[in-house]
């Protein structure tokens, strides 16, 4: 056979032979033998993961050449103008505002970063669902955006693809994709928990494949081209596809595809007329299917076919057909298309049934450059959406699938041309709207609001898995995508009957997660079921309507909002008529989500304020206003109760409803359209009526009486103050809202800023976030509107972010200008936007903050009174509101029942009812002579007030009421009816005049006339009076008496008397006071201000009432209020004193606790700031005085430190690299952000000394190289105390207490860790304090006369004493568990240096190391010199003196071998020794070669403390000569030859000189003699000496680098004299600081030189010959020794001159750092980690939780920081862009370093706007590092468990 002999040939040979065959004009015999192999090949009864098939697809596919080489000539010939680059989850991309059309525009890295984005609104973001770059669409971005690469037309100039290129792929292909179909269709089981894992098998198995697909498509536009071709074309399918007769396996393959396509109902229709019967449902004419659901397969009468298909028919949900995806009346001809045409069909099906693999998907979205196939796919996935749907709401992983089957849509519905497309062809909209009903309708149950029997109204079910998961975003994400293009949201405005679907989708929310009151006891289990109610309503009703109502923007499209409106109120009329409401609404319920009602309300106020529509033309009429207004009110009510507790019982989610229907995210579509919608209604309905409704609704109907007692049938007492203030704050809000009314969208974002920022200063983000987004969009400039920048800084000014000490960062924020506080607070805003009462506080508080700085006021201010915007005309009925009776008649109650101290009133209540009266006097009606009702009895309140003008009732005065009372009442107590006849006449007659008032019955009165004007059946029968008693209880309260009172009191006169009552001064305001007045003073101020104010006003409006407020105030008498209130005046002026009182004790007591505080804080060493100098030199005194006391801060006693009972510093031990990572170079390292860069550490102080010392131990002795330079710069042990001391023995119990305690977090006792107990700094050892031993004074510090000869002698003495082995004491015990602690602190790597591990000489080494580690920490604390002098935030930390004692307790253990001993080798000239026969030992470490500081402190350390200060001084003397002459030495070997000769031969002719040895030139001249006599030193090769020298070296020259070598050592000399003596140190200036330094040491006379004269040989003091010595120690350079030239110099030439440690240089901008990292592969394990870190000491990029780079279950970062920085180290998360500080075993977050443009750090990259450098917060961070502080300044530390 012809196939099995191409198959045995080489496979290259046989592609390239058949390309030839089928390139021939005849080419039949290649078609047919391709097609034979490929039988063969590709087959799928073989195995998917047999990779045979694919590897012959690829070589026939490339004909013959490599597959690399012919990707690379296909991709030569893309011309693709689009990028199209597919992501997936968690990708970077970017989004660009200011170029985006779509607002689901993204780019990808690539494409943005060679775009000019300079200026725009753009942010970087991790993609949630994945998602692909739009560069190059000109339909979703702005071309200007473009990148360089897809801006120019690549497509115009790329030549055309040869024929032959592609041929073979157009032949194999459509046989590949057939086999992955196969092998799909032959791997799907319908899914259950077990087939589940298949499922994914299959997959695994199709990897390489699909995988290979995907390699396709990323060839470029050729071939896509072909590819499209393929997978569209229907002829291809048919032929292939249909399962050939002969091929047994193909027919049982194709059959189970046409199973599963019957299984997921997606069966094409045969018989078009069934179809159309099947179920009549609501969907019948509008809906889209292109699918039936099939539930039965021959539905017989619609009432059968509803029985049989849904299981919970039974729970009769009210005669409601189920909405089912009918098949399409509409367009019959859509129906065929599910047989599937194609292979992109099948390919699609599949993709969905196998729950979109993430492969799959990419592929089919990397295809969609390709304009033909974008079309092909958009259209095959809208017919399969209902399908899609029914998927998603089976699948198990829907959270996962929904993110997939987004990331397809949002490329699809995104471009507006796509999806207009899809709309007029496929019926897209009627689709979504079909599938959304019928996913609702799996989860609906009955409502049960306020008929909970008869209810016929349906709701979904919030604690389906529907709602609480969101299975419905994909859907609802999709609809509001397409409904954002203008042209496809026309067309649903256009089309009635989805309208009305739509409105019933919308309603089936209406009522959801209905509230019931808990009126007995507490509720057992709270239901979280609110988050999805809201979720709900906001993402499937708000957000759509929101998009809608973008487009009724315009006169044009008033149609639109009419036919919304008409369709919103009939489906509110069938809502009302399905819960059989009627006109109350029912008790103890509420439900939040009315969006019927908020849509009409946005409608509305659309039509209203863009469209310039008549308001009236689209109300209804007054019965259906009246009803609309129930439930929106019941809210508000409710909103009220919540706060008052009276939901108490509910739990806790009730108040979580009742923040969230007012937060940010949702007050626009919530709380807004509802006070909209009463505003609309209370400005149409008779004001009566209204407020009567709104005080019964908030139940404090009972309370407005003038009798001092009351019964309220339905509230507590405690609950009517807030019950009262809640609808009296209300009213204000629905009368002096203005956001609907007639504000301009400018005017709106204006005032929200502004009550934001007057609660509290805000971030940028938070204020962003903060206000609502839909009325103005914040981003982009809307036209003629103001950009939310611009406004910003209209209103608010920036604080920028400020660092405090106490290491707490503070953001940038923005806070209100002076002007804003003055003019622009608004507290009625303030409270209709705040989420937690305290808020509302707040704003308060700041106000008044403001005042008292401004001296605008200074007591108490009330909230402002702040003028509105004027009312848009059609809403001027609102103003009825403030002038009708009924509220004249409450706040005259109300008035005098503030006056009268009634129980229950409070200051907010005579606030909000002043603003009322205020309200009423700004906005005045216009009088217009309406027929007035002709007056019947029945009108009680026409009694009290002629007429309805706020004005002219104002000083209407009121003579008698009569009051219904309980029997116990104090009004009731009345002497018998007068006798006499006048007296009883006039009496009768008051009878007659007094007012009654019930609120009750004058509602429900209006209501009947309302009813009866819009029934016009007037004969209608009033209902009975009696309904006004209808909430009375069935208790026997004390029966209710009528009784009349005598008021005689207007509004006015009660004004005024309450100005007296609040000024407590009789006759507070003279007859002539309002001449007086300047009316500018009363903006800001108290009650008495506003009464004032409002005084003022009202006699500007009136000549009357100016007449009658001179009246009442010439009426000077005292008012006589009944008796009651005489006692309570002096109760007040008690109170007053006593609190006055209080306050005064107040002041003292906090004052007295102030100054205890500061007196603690200034013992205490302050961490928080390093700036105070309060230095507290701890046992600086010591040697002075006899005896030094400690307090011991547990127990509190003071005394000595004893060998029985030592007492110890707290220290805290901590191992440190900082210097270490010293460099010598000025600059900070920078921190390589590309390939180029690197970064070397070998310049660096560690590595120097490690080199050193490894040097040094290859040719010298071992224990002598140990002594001869220190170790401890990289993980040496630093030790810092916070001052405080306690007995050790007091310590111990104290660790046992907190050993078991709890609650201990952050520090682990078991490590011996604790916080001070006094100052709670961090700590974890005792350091114990050698007891003051008893000596006089004088013979420590005296000068010393005795010649330096002696003195050397007495050292060597000294140095000879045998180490006495204290004996066994507490306090020796002490001191080694301290040294254990010590050397415990650091890891085992950094002890051992010597060749034999834990020999005596490591110990020593490392001892001594420690005490060097501190003293040169200190100096780097003090800026690296002793200039600055005296104290420093760093000698408060320090302990050295009591290290060095227990260090030296430590050394004396070991005694030098004297034979060795350096000392005799400094200060003699030694007869040089025979060998002793151990030729083989090495030699000694060099005199020349010694580390001069290392041999000071070994010397101190060793010899018995306490050292006499003479001994000490010998010591430096002498140490001081061979530090002059190493520096000397090192100079020489710089010097060129012939400098060298001249030197020499200068210093020669000094040498006879008498002071000879204090000459440089002299010691120089002899040192170049001595050290030229071996070869080996100046032998270096000259040419790189000439390289090194470029200057001549001038005396002065020299001299200045003679003393810059030697200063190192008098720096740490003077340091260590400063600690063991407690010499001060002097400041001076850094030139002179030589000179200052060798005077503090005796090195000078102290007698002042000008500082020119100086010179560095002067301070030599020889104990013997100079030459000699000098040449004793150049011989044992020069001696014999193998080292070589290089070498002797690197150990000659010691380099003392360190810079400061500094952190890595950083760059400006944090993009820099994060496109170079965040996609850098990690150098341990190669693979891009997914948390990637950057160590800021060194630069070392690691993974941070990465299980790749464990090692013995350590993560790399803790590994790193033990090895870079001996256990801490700094970490910069690249994808979160804080900084991690990792030390021992904790680790804690520090902060960012990265601030936005508004000072705000943005954790996690969250908002992913542009970030910079801020140098002050890196350098605290720096500062940090180097002063050892992370501990202490760090609050928040935890366990790292060795996992980062």
């Amino acid at each position: 056979m012809m196939a099995a002999s191409l198959l045995r040939r080489d496979k290259k040979a046989t592609a390239a032979h058949l390309k030839a065959d089928l390139n021939r004009t005849d080419n039949s015999s290649g078609v047919r033998q391709l097609q034979e192999l490929l039988d063969v090949v590709v087959n799928p009864e073989k195995p998917a993961s047999d990779t045979e098939a694919l590897d012959w697809c690829k070589c026939l596919i490339a004909g013959g050449e490599g597959f690399e080489e012919f990707c690379k000539t296909v991709r030569s010939y893309d011309n693709a103008t689009l990028c199209g680059l597919v992501w997936t989850a968690n990708f970077v991309a970017y989004r660009c505002r200011t170029c985006g059309i779509s607002p689901c525009m993204s780019l990808c890295a690539e494409c943005f970063n060679n775009g000019d984005h300079t200026g725009h609104d753009f942010n970087m973001f991790r993609s949630q669902a994945g998602g692909a770059c739009d560069c190059g669409d000109s339909n979703v971005m702005r071309e200007s955006g473009f990148c360089r690469r897809h801006h120019l037309k690549t497509g115009e100039n790329v030549p055309s693809i040869p024929r032959d290129l592609l041929l073979m792929s157009e032949m194999v292909l459509p046989r590949f994709i057939l086999c992955i179909i196969q092998y799909l269709r032959d791997g799907y089981v319908e899914p259950d928990s077990s087939a589940e894992r298949d499922l994914q098998k299959v997959l695994q198995q199709l990897d390489p494949q699909i995988s290979f697909l995907e390699e396709l498509t990323k060839m470029g536009g050729a071939m896509r081209t072909v590819l499209t071709k393929i997978l569209t074309n229907q002829q291809t399918f048919k032929e292939l596809c249909m399962g050939q007769e002969e091929n047994l396996f193909a027919k049982k393959n194709y059959e189970k595809y046409l199973s599963a396509l019957k299984d997921s109902g997606l069966v094409y229709m045969e018989d078009k007329g069934q179809g159309a019967s099947s179920d009549v449902a609501v969907g019948a004419e509008g809906g889209a299917g292109a699918m039936v659901l099939l539930g039965t397969t021959a539905p017989g009468s619609p009432d059968e076919s509803n029985k049989e298909e849904d299981p919970d028919a039974g729970l009769s949900v009210g005669q409601r057909k189920r909405v089912k995806l009918s098949s399409s009346t509409k367009d019959p001809c859509i129906i065929e298309t599910l047989k599937h045409k194609c292979f992109l069909e099948e390919l699609l099906f599949w993709t969905i049934k196998y729950e979109f693999p993430q492969k799959m998907v990419t592929f089919l979205l990397n295809m969609l450059p390709d304009q033909d196939y974008k079309i092909t796919f958009t259209k095959t996935f809208v017919q399969h959406y209902a399908f899609i749907m029914t998927t998603l709401m089976k699948s198990h992983e829907s959270d996962t699938m929904s993110n997939r089957i987004v990331h397809i849509s949002v490329q699809l519905f995104s471009n507006e041309e796509l999806a207009r497309h899809v709309t007029e062809e496929c019926q897209l909209l009627d689709i979504m709207v079909t599938v959304l009903l019928y996913m609702m309708d799996s989860c609906l149950v009955k409502s049960e609001l306020q008929d909970e029997e008869g209810s016929r109204h349906v709701v979904v079910n919030c604690s389906e898995a529907l709602l609480k998961n969101n299975t419905y975003w994909p859907l609802v994400s999709d609809f509001i995508n397409i409904l954002s293009h203008q042209s496809v949201a026309k067309k649903f405005l256009e089309d009635h009957s989805l309208l009305m679907l739509w409105m019933s989708f919308v309603s089936v929310f209406q009522g959801m997660n209905l509230n019931k009151r808990e009126l007995n006891e507490h509720v057992e289990f709270e239901s979280q079921t609110y988050y999805a109610a809201f979720a709900a309503e906001l993402e499937a009703c708000a957000q759509p309507m929101w998009g809608l109502l973008t487009h009724c923007k315009v006169k044009e499209t008033q149609e639109y909002t009419k036919t919304v409106v008409r369709y919103c109120l009939d489906t509110l009329q069938t809502w009302f008529d399905a819960i059989g409401f009627i006109d109350e609404p029912a008790p103890n319920q509420v439900t939040f989500h009315l969006p019927l009602h908020r849509y009409y309300a946005m409608f509305l106020s659309k039509a209203v304020k863009c469209q310039g529509l008549d308001l009236d033309s689209l109300l209804p009429d007054q019965e259906m206003l009246m009803k609309i207004m129930v439930h929106p009110l019941q809210i508000q009510a409710s909103l009220s109760e919540i706060h008052s507790n009276m939901w108490v019982r509910n739990g806790l989610q009730i108040k979580g409803q009742a923040m969230t229907y007012v937060q940010s995210h949702f007050c626009n579509s919530m709380i807004d359209p509802d006070i909209y919608l009463l505003q609309v209604c209370a400005s149409r309905l008779d004001p009566d009526y209204f407020i009567s409704s709104v005080f019964e609704r908030f139940k404090v109907v009972d309370l407005l009486t003038m009798a001092s007692q009351h019964q309220n049938a339905v509230l507590d007492s405690e609950q009517e103050r807030p019950m009262l203030e809640g609808a009296l704050t209300f009213l204000v809000i629905l009368t002096s809202l203005r956001i609907h009314l007639g504000m301009t969208d400018d005017e709106i974002l204006r005032s929200e800023m502004v009550s934001q920022l007057c609660m509290n200063d805000r971030t940028h983000s938070a204020l962003l976030d903060l206000i609502p987004e839909n009325p103005n969009p914040k981003s982009g400039v809307v036209p003629g509107s103001c950009s939310f920048e611009e406004m910003l800084s209209a209103v608010a000014d920036f604080k920028a972010p400020v660092f405090e000490p106490g290491g707490s960062m503070q953001q940038g924020m923005y806070t209100p200008k002076a002007e804003v506080w003055e003019k622009e607070f608004d507290p009625i805003m303030v409270i209709l936007r705040t989420v937690y009462r305290r808020d509302v506080q707040s704003a308060m508080d700041r106000y008044s903050a403001f005042l008292k700085q401004s001296g605008m006021h200074t007591g108490n201010p009330w909230p402002p009174y702040k003028e509105r915007t004027p009312l848009h005309p059609c809403y001027r009925g609102l103003i009825k509101l403030l002038h009708c009776k009924t509220l004249h008649i409450v706040i005259f109650t109300l008035l005098y029942k503030i006056w009268m101290d009634h129980q229950n009133m409070s200051e907010h209540v005579l606030c909000m009812v002043l603003y009322l009266i205020e309200l009423g006097l700004d906005n005045q009606v216009q009088e217009s002579k309406e027929d007035e009702e002709p007056c019947i009895e029945e009108h009680c309140h026409d009694s009290w007030f002629p007429g309805t003008n706020l004005l002219s009732n104002l000083h209407h005065v009121i003579n008698f009421v009569r009051v219904r009372v309980p029997e116990t009442a104090p009004e009731v107590k009345r002497e018998a009816p007068p006798s006499t006849s006048t007296e009883a006449s006039s009496y009768g007659q008051n009878l007659r005049e007094a007012q009654v008032f019930s609120l009750v019955a004058e509602r429900r009165r209006k209501f009947q006339e309302i009813i009866n004007r819009s029934n016009t059946e007037a004969a209608q029968v009033v209902r009975p009076k009696s309904s006004s008693t209808r909430w009375v209880p069935p208790g026997t309260p004390p029966q209710l008496v009528t009784e009349i009172l005598e008021i005689r009191e207007s509004m006015l006169s009660l004004l005024i008397k309450l100005h007296q009552k609040l000024s407590s001064k009789q006759n507070s305001l003279s007859e002539t006071w309002l001449e007086d007045m300047d009316s500018n003073r009363h903006a800001h101020g108290d009650g008495i201000t506003a009464i004032e104010r409002i005084l003022t006003k009202a006699a500007t409006r009136s000549c009357q009432i100016k007449r009658s407020i001179q009246d009442i105030c010439g009426k000077v008498c005292p008012p006589v209020p009944p008796k009651k209130n005489s006692p309570s005046d002096k109760k007040t002026m008690d109170k007053e004193e006593r609190r006055q009182r209080a306050r005064e004790r107040q002041q003292k007591l906090l004052a007295e606790f102030a100054s205890r505080q500061k007196s603690f804080m200034e013992t205490a060493m302050d961490v928080e700031s390093p700036e105070t100098e309060a230095a507290m030199e701890v046992g600086a005194t010591e040697v002075v005085e006899s005896e030094v006391f400690y307090d011991c801060v547990i127990c509190g006693q003071s005394g000595p430190s004893t060998e029985d009972r030592p007492i110890g510093l707290v220290v805290l031990l901590q191992a440190s690299s900082v210097l270490g990572h010293r460099c010598k170079s000025e600059e900070a390292k920078k921190l390589p952000t590309s390939d180029e860069e690197h970064i070397y550490a070998a310049d660096t102080c560690g590595v120097a000394n490690d080199l050193r010392l490894t040097l040094m131990q290859r040719f010298f002795k071992d224990s002598s190289c140990l002594q001869s330079v220190s170790i401890g710069w990289d993980g040496g042990v630093y030790v810092q105390t916070c001052g405080h001391t306690l007995h050790v023995d007091c310590h111990k119990s104290y660790m046992e207490s907190l050993r078991n305690d709890q609650v201990l977090q952050g520090f682990s006792v078991d490590k011996g860790e604790f916080t001070c107990p006094l100052c709670r700094q961090f700590a974890n050892s005792v350091l114990p304090c050698r007891p003051g031993r008893d000596v006089e004074a004088g013979a420590w510090h005296a000068p010393t006369n005795k010649k330096m000869c002696l003195l050397v002698k007495e050292v060597e003495d000294l140095q000879e004493r045998i180490g006495r082995f204290p004996t066994e004491t507490n306090l020796s015990k002490e001191m080694e568990f301290v040294t254990k602690d010590i050397k415990n602190t650091t890891k085992k790597k950094y002890r051992d240096y010597g060749k034999n591990p834990g020999s005596p000489d490591n110990d020593f080494l490392f001892m001594y190391s420690v005490a060097r580690t501190n003293l040169e920490l200190e100096l780097v604390h003090r800026g690296g010199n002793l200039c600055s002098g005296g104290a420093s935030a760093a000698a408060k930390r320090s302990c050295l003196n009591q290290l060095f004692h227990v260090l030296a307790m430590h050394m004396r253990l070991y005694s030098i071998d004297l034979a060795y001993n350096p000392w005799t080798k400094l200060t003699q000239v030694v007869q040089s020794r025979e060998p002793d026969g151990y030729e083989d030992e090495r030699p000694e470490v060099p005199m020349l070669f010694r580390d001069v500081p290392s041999l000071l402190i070994i010397f101190v350390l060793t010899m018995p403390q306490p050292l006499r200060r003479e001994h000490f001084s010998c010591v430096v003397k002498m140490l001081y000569n061979l530090q002059f002459i190493q520096a000397l030495a090192a100079l020489s070997s710089k010097f060129s030859p012939e400098e060298r000769q001249a030197w020499s031969a200068t210093g020669a002719l000094k040498k006879n000189a008498t002071n000879a040895d204090k000459s440089f030139e002299a010691l120089l001249s002899h040192t170049i003699g001595e050290l030229s006599k071996s070869e080996s030193i100046y032998r270096a090769n000259p040419e790189e000496t000439s390289m090194l020298i470029s200057s001549v070296w001038s005396p002065q020259s020299i001299e200045f680098s003679l003393q810059q070598s030697c200063l190192p050592f008098l720096r740490l000399s003077c340091l260590l004299q400063h600690h063991l003596y407690g010499d001060g140190l002097t400041g001076c200036l850094e030139e002179e600081e030589f000179l200052s330094l060798a005077v503090c040491l005796g090195l000078l006379p102290s007698a002042p030189q000008p500082s020119s004269m100086v010179h560095s040989a002067t301070c030599l003091q020889w104990a013997v010959n100079a030459f000699d010595l000098v040449t004793q120690w150049c011989a044992e350079v020069t001696g014999p020794s193998q080292m070589q030239t290089e070498q002797s110099l690197t150990l000659l030439v010691q380099d003392y001159q360190w810079v400061a440690p500094r952190l890595l240089q950083l760059p400006d901008n944090y993009n820099i750092i994060f496109q170079y990292y965040h996609r850098k592969a990690c150098t341990a394990c190669k693979k891009v980690p997914k948390d990637p870190a950057l160590c800021l000491v060194c630069g070392a990029f690691v993974c941070l939780k990465g299980a790749c780079c464990k090692q013995q279950g350590t993560c790399e970062c803790v590994l790193h920081s033990q090895h870079c920085g001996a256990a801490t180290g700094i970490f910069l998360l690249i994808n979160a862009s804080v900084i991690i500080i990792i030390r021992g075993h904790r680790f804690c977050l520090w902060g960012s370093v990265y601030l936005d443009a508004h000072g705000e750090e943005d954790r996690d990259l969250r908002r992913g706007k542009p970030l910079f450098l801020c140098e002050e917060r890196y350098r605290v961070l720096e500062q940090q590092w180097v002063s050892h502080t992370f501990d202490h300044i760090n609050k928040r530390w935890g366990p790292h468990y060795n996992g980062l």
